[in-house]
């Protein structure tokens, strides 16, 4: 049982990929380029729908460990940002999608009943992870490899941890993300679209405020995890917002799209992605593990990861003048 899930998750989002591409769906549902698009052609953008579906096939055989509070605003979500994707959806409606389900969230786990205040923010920060996973879905292998590696940290901590069922609710989504990856790294052939992009999002938040509940991990660790995520969103939106611009509108200045602007292009630019999403997987683990030496170890993190940012600034700042 312990390999099965995973395994299942896998292959059927693989399997998927391929019937749902050979189908009419890959052509009606695609993601037509314009001035702020990354890519030149139309891609579809059915593979979220793949990967979710494969996800929920593996977790079938641990069903019995998932609680309300994660399948019915996940459920919610997908079935939401699928009509979206089919037909577009005002930012008003899906917002507040995002709040009902955040909110099921957190009134399942009793977050409410205990602080009123300490629940409200917990909502807060999951709608921004929901929306943030889908602003970071812009480059070809990019959100695939994060959910890889990013569900695969917090799978390995529950390992550790003796948390098996939990472990291998994570490894699934991991295990999904890579078949997807096959589909989707440079150059993509298929993109998650917000049907996957917004579970996804919504799932790096529920799990880590799981596996905090369960007294599994610390607060900062799922923030840690996907810092590199949370950092690059969260830094454009603040720099747009203090520019006045409409922070809810598409646009080509995160620090991740700049790489790929300045001349690293997508296949590059995805893996130094992975390899900062993975050292801060290895280093979230580390720190979990002797949480002592957190005060040294995450400020020198952080230091390497404003460093990278300042370094994308000062390039970009330079191909701007040339």
């Amino acid at each position: 049982m312990t390999i099965y899930p995973p395994i299942i998750a896998a292959v059927v989002t693989f399997l998927l990929t391929i019937i749902l591409l050979r189908s009419k769906t890959a052509n009606k549902i695609q993601d037509i380029p314009n001035e702020r698009s990354l890519h030149k052609a139309p891609v579809p953008r059915i593979g979220g729908m793949a990967l979710v579906l494969g996800m929920f096939a593996g977790w079938a055989m641990v069903f019995r460990a998932l609680p309300w509070w994660i399948v019915a605003p996940l459920l919610l979500l997908f079935s939401v940002s699928v009509l979206d994707d089919m037909r577009g959806l005002s930012v008003r409606y899906r917002l507040l999608v995002h709040l009902i389900a955040a909110g099921l969230l957190v009134l399942g786990t009793g977050l409410f009943a205990q602080h009123i205040w300490l629940g409200i923010m917990v909502l807060l920060l999951v709608v921004w992870m929901t929306n943030l996973y889908n602003f970071m879905d812009g480059s070809d292998g990019l959100a695939g490899g994060m959910a890889l590696i990013g569900f695969a940290v917090y799978g390995i901590a529950a390992m550790q941890g003796k948390y098996i069922p939990f472990a291998l609710l994570n490894f699934s989504i991991a295990a999904a993300a890579l078949s997807f990856l096959y589909f989707n790294f440079y150059p993509a052939r298929v993109f998650m679209g917000d049907a996957g992009s917004i579970p996804l999002g919504f799932l790096a938040a529920a799990m880590g405020l799981w596996g905090w509940q369960i007294k599994l991990w610390p607060a900062w660790f799922p923030l840690l995890v996907f810092s590199p995520f949370v950092l690059d969103a969260t830094v454009t939106l603040f720099k747009r917002a203090l520019r006045k611009e409409k922070v809810w509108q598409a646009h080509r200045e995160h620090y991740y799209q700049r790489v790929v602007q300045i001349g690293f292009g997508h296949r590059n630019t995805a893996l130094v992605e992975y390899a900062l999403m993975a050292g801060t997987g290895m280093i979230a683990l580390l720190v979990l593990k002797f949480q002592g030496m957190a005060i040294v170890i995450v400020p020198t993190w952080g230091a390497i990861i404003l460093s990278v940012m300042l370094f994308v600034d000062h390039r970009w700042k330079i191909s701007k003048h040339a």
